[in-house]
Formats: C-alpha cells, structure tokens, sequence
C-alpha cells in the first residue's frame, strides 16, 4: 500500500514521481473527491486498466474488507495533504503494520495554514476536530497560545468561536482559512464573540490566537481549583490531588482506572496532562456520573469513558490499566484485590482513606506489601473573629505502590 498526499490544487500540484506512481497503480483507493481530482481515460474514469474505487461508509467498519478485497495487489491511496495529519495513513498503519504502508505526502493543511499566518511551528498548537467532540479545543486554552484547529466540516468555526466565548476567550481573533492551496481559496477574519458565518467551507483550519476577556486561566499541571469542577463536596481535593498525581505518573496513551470517581477530577487531570492519555470513571451513583461527564466536556477531555456502577463488579471486562486511583470505597470487599490483579506489570496504584476502617485496611497492604505511606494534613486560612487561624481538612492516608516489572 501507497498513500499519496494530494493538496487542493488537484493533479497539477503534485511531482511528476507522486503522478507515476498513481497512474501506474492498478488499484486506487480515496474519496469520491480526491478520485475525481485524476486524470480520466476509460468510460468510469479510471485510466485504461486501473479500477478505482472510493473509501467505504461508514470507514472503519468497512475499511478491513475493502483491504482483504485487494490483498495481493499494488495498492495506491490517495489523501489530503499529508496522510499522517489527521489521515488515512494512520489508520492504514495500524490496520496492515508499518512496513505494509509507504506515505507521500504532499504540504498539509496545517502548513499552509501556518504560512499563511505567518506562525512558526514551535509557536502553534494543533488541535484536530476531524470526527471528534469540539470540546477538545478547550483542554488547550491559555492565553497568548496559538491554536490550529482543523475542522471536521463547515459548522466547526462557529462551534469553537461559541466554545471560546463560554470560557472567557471572546475577544480572541479568528480566522477561518479555507480550500487551502486551491484556486478558490478563502480567508475570514473576525473574534470568537461576534463570529457570524456559519456557513464556512467544508475543508477549512482555524487559526486562533487565544485571549483572555477574564477568564480563569487553568494550569497543565495536576491541582486545578476545587471550583473548577461542578461537585457535591464528593471530590478529591486539589492538594491531594495533586499528591495523588504525581505518584501515578500520567504517561503518554496509559490508561488510569479512577475507581469512585465522585466529580471525576482525578480521571479528568490525568487526560489533561497529555493528549494521548486515557481514563475511565467509575461511579456509582447516576447523578454523579453524568456530573463527571459535564466536567469532562468543560474541561476538554470530553474522551474520558464514564463507567456508571459499584466496584468491584463493575471493573469486569475493563481494559486492564496502567494505574488505578480508588478515591473512596476501598473497605468494599474484594475492591482492592480486583485493582491489584487486575493493574498491568509496572502500574500504579493510590488509594486514599480518611476513616479509621480504611487506615486499618492500607496500613496492613503496606505492611505486606510495602509502597508508600503517607499521611496528608492541609490547613487553610480563615477567619476566626476578627483574626485569622488555620481550618484543618480531614486527615488523608494515602498508600501508593508500584507492580513491580514481570
């Protein structure tokens, strides 16, 4: 398999190497549009010879079949731009393996769009809507940050410009580049809070240059305000858990169980400290569950899988984790046996307890286990009188441990 990119400009902006290797392909595969963009010889279009033949709907269930119809043959793709931003190459790697694929790519939409407005690559973030939940564009607001948003269709500019609005980011400018490369290419140019075209081009980027009209900016380091989450009092606390991240480490594409999830605030931390992490929450009651899905949309992880049930019946058929935080619940029986068998080789886990049956309960996993133990005290400022004092939270015992590498 071939995947060559192709820009808006069509067949006359590709090399002649990228033509030779379509028209000498037997088989091309690609959109109806990108198809359409090849030169035509035979009564279907196709040159003399080659079949063609457009990308199933819906793709991804139908993509194996189309690949299993052609095994054994020279394959060409063709795809916008560069197939590995936001492409079919990817999904093509991951289907038939890395060597089975060639990429060549052609100038992605996020480079025209950077030279358009005239951004360096180190002083952009790209953020990519194709296909997925607009709300993602708000795990990346702060000011001064350049975003690119590629968009999934026309109705995404007007999306992001009401998403950037709602959080306190109205007077940032935007601009939505459009047909990048093409003749028909276009440009429009306005702020997020008096955004009025709805009616952009379907194959557009969104260029944003974040600022802030009040609004609260959010670190990218664990411990956001308890505020920050719509909750109950049902949350772990910013200083613990802030406490509890750092021992559970968020890596890059790891999983987290966050096992009684209350608000969802630690499932939620853990996806924001990198976009390729994943989270599920587990909570028992409805409200709650539906609450950490809000909380999730807002804070721009709205990837984060809500598991609405009591654990340890509803860990079963659960993708094993890379770590497990249990925020509460851990007196349930079975709970803390069903975590550790079921955390992969090398994985954390953090359980907190703040009553005596609890402590009871860590204090002897850690003496047969080992870890770490810890005991959290946090005092707040307050006024008592006309003085101030210290308020002291309830105590939190804390146990993290590593699985140790089998």
């Amino acid at each position: 398999m071939t995947v060559v990119g192709i820009g808006a400009d069509g067949w006359a902006g590709l090399t002649e190497a990228a033509r030779a290797l379509i028209t000498g392909a037997p088989v091309v595969l690609g959109g109806e549009r990108h198809l359409a963009m090849l030169p035509s010889s035979g009564p279907g279009g196709e040159l003399d010879g080659q079949l063609r033949e457009a990308w199933p709907s819906p793709l991804v269930e139908g993509l194996p079949a189309l690949l299993e119809k052609f095994a054994g043959h020279a394959v060409v793709a063709i795809a916008s731009g560069d197939p590995l931003v936001s492409g079919i190459a990817t999904t093509l790697v991951d289907l038939l393996g890395p060597d089975a694929v060639t990429v060549v790519p052609t100038l992605s939409s996020v480079a025209l769009a950077r030279a358009r407005m005239r951004w360096s690559a180190e002083s952009t973030e790209v953020v990519t809507l194709v296909g997925r939940d607009p709300h993602l564009v708000a795990r990346s607001l702060a000011p001064g940050l350049r975003l690119l948003v590629l968009s999934s269709d026309g109705s995404t500019p007007g999306e992001v410009a009401a998403l950037l609005t709602a959080a306190g980011y109205g007077v940032s400018p935007m601009s939505v580049l459009a047909e990048l490369g093409s003749e028909t290419e276009s440009r429009t140019d306005g702020l997020a809070a008096t955004w009025s075209d709805d009616d952009a081009p379907a194959l557009n980027v969104v260029a944003v240059e974040l600022v802030s009209s009040g609004a609260r900016p959010l670190g990218f380091v664990a411990g956001l305000p308890d505020d920050a989450f719509e909750h109950d009092g049902q949350i772990t606390k910013r200083d613990v858990r802030a406490s509890a991240l750092a021992r559970l480490a968020p890596l890059p594409g790891q999983l987290l169980w966050d096992v009684g999830a209350g608000a969802g605030s630690v499932g939620i931390e853990w996806l924001r400290a990198h976009p390729t992490c994943r989270a599920v929450a587990i909570e028992s009651r409805d409200e709650r569950a539906e609450r950490i899905a809000r909380n999730a949309s807002t804070l721009g992880v709205p990837a984060l899988a809500v598991v609405t049930g009591r654990a340890p019946e509803a860990l079963e058929g659960l993708e094993p984790p890379h770590a497990i935080f249990v925020g509460g619940g851990a007196t349930e029986a079975g709970l803390i046996d069903a975590c550790w068998n079921a955390l992969l080789p090398g994985g954390r886990l953090v359980i907190h307890g703040v009553t005596l049956e609890t402590e009871a309960l860590l204090a002897h996993r850690y003496a047969t286990l080992g870890g770490e133990l810890t005991r959290l005290h946090v005092e707040h400022a307050a006024p008592i009188g006309t003085f101030t004092g210290w308020t002291p939270a309830r105590a939190i015992m804390q146990w993290a441990i590593t699985k140790k590498d089998a």
